[in-house]
């Protein structure tokens, strides 16, 4: 074992998808892959004879499942893991199930069986993300907004709620958007998740919430008790709409930090237009996207937030976003329905 590498285990049940995967993070100098199992019942033994610090987990296998393993391994040998699921409908349900089951993060198994560079790239990162990433407790529900609900009922013309996330958003999402009242105003909100996959995301949090959440579409206008959910793989950029109205416009152009969509895209577009009638924040996630551009929003005059340290399943995108000047409040997962509808109401203290 060479010191400071983090040790990798593969389970999956395609010996050439197991050797693309061993090639891949293999050319990583930080990461060393410690074995490959073809099932779960073979990695078990593994595991425990290796000791690897993450995983990368099929989710579609035989004799069992990788959901099944996941809630297996999380009360037994709790590990990181990165998940491929394929692209249909019901992969992108056992996608979301995994990520509830433990998982850190998800990617799209290719179909064609021609696996990419670009693949590879973000196979690398989610991994290094997954392996130095932390298990947080689910936080407790917020108590009553109803003290809240008149002061949100008068709230500005214009207002807009923007929200920026990644590794461990999805699960963070679903402890604050459930919990929110459906007077707010519209919310926008980019998650990295691959294509095809934001859908049963937006589908999911619909069923849990008061609000109505969709994924976005070409031409969308923003409405109070909505929250629209950029596509994978589609930036979502904000445009000005009569006096206080805005629309979304997706489009598919470069990627932003290896990102799309971007959340420095969206929260950029925003900032001209929304001065400080905003609530803007970034959630768990690695890497540096959203923090430029939550700066130009807390320029503008709006008020911005990050996750905090101890409950952000990985300290990077709020980290960065805070380093760089652009977040007045770090906030608890817990507190964080509370402080946006605080900030919406304008009760809440901007003190950084």
């Amino acid at each position: 074992m060479t010191f400071g590498k983090k040790r990798v285990l593969i389970v999956d049940d395609s010996a050439i998808f197991r050797r693309f995967l061993s090639s891949a993070l293999s050319a990583d100098p930080g990461l060393e892959v410690v074995g490959a199992a073809a099932d779960p019942y073979e990695a078990r033994d593994l595991i425990l004879s290796l000791k690897p610090d993450v995983l990368t987990l099929d989710i579609e296998m035989p004799k069992m499942d990788g959901i099944t393993f996941l809630k297996i391994l999380s009360t037994q040998h709790p590990l990181p893991a990165v998940v491929f699921s394929s692209l249909s409908a019901r992969g992108s349900q056992y996608a979301l199930q995994a990520l509830e089951a433990g998982a850190v993060d998800v990617l799209a198994k290719p179909s064609s069986g021609v696996f990419g560079n670009d693949l590879a790239r973000e196979l690398i990162s989610k991994v290094k993300a997954a392996a130095g990433s932390t298990r947080i407790p689910r936080p407790a529900p917020p108590t009553s907004m109803i003290a809240y609900n008149s002061a949100i009922n008068k709230s500005l013309p214009g207002q807009i709620i923007l929200i920026g996330s990644s590794t461990g958003g999805t699960e963070a999402l679903k402890d604050i958007i459930p919990v929110l009242p459906p007077n707010l105003p519209p919310i926008c909100i980019v998650q990295h998740i691959p294509a095809g996959f934001s859908a049963a995301l937006a589908k999911r949090l619909n069923e849990l919430s008061k609000l109505e959440v969709r994924e976005a579409v070409d031409g969308d206008v923003p409405a109070r008790g909505t929250v629209l959910i950029a596509p994978g793989d589609m930036h979502m950029i904000l445009l000005k709409r009569g006096n206080d109205g805005y629309a979304v416009r997706l489009k598919n152009g470069p990627k932003v930090h290896q990102c799309r969509p971007s959340v420095d895209v969206l929260f950029e577009s925003a900032a001209p237009l929304v001065g400080n009638k905003a609530v803007a924040g970034i959630l768990t996630g690695m890497g540096e996207d959203g923090a430029r551009g939550l700066m130009a929003l807390r320029n503008a005059g709006s008020k911005t937030f990050a996750q905090d340290e101890k409950t952000c399943v990985v300290y990077g995108m709020p980290r960065k976003a805070f380093e760089a000047g652009a977040v007045q409040r770090q906030v608890a997962l817990g507190d964080i329905a509370t402080h946006i509808v605080k900030c919406v109401a304008g009760t809440a203290a901007s003190a950084r």
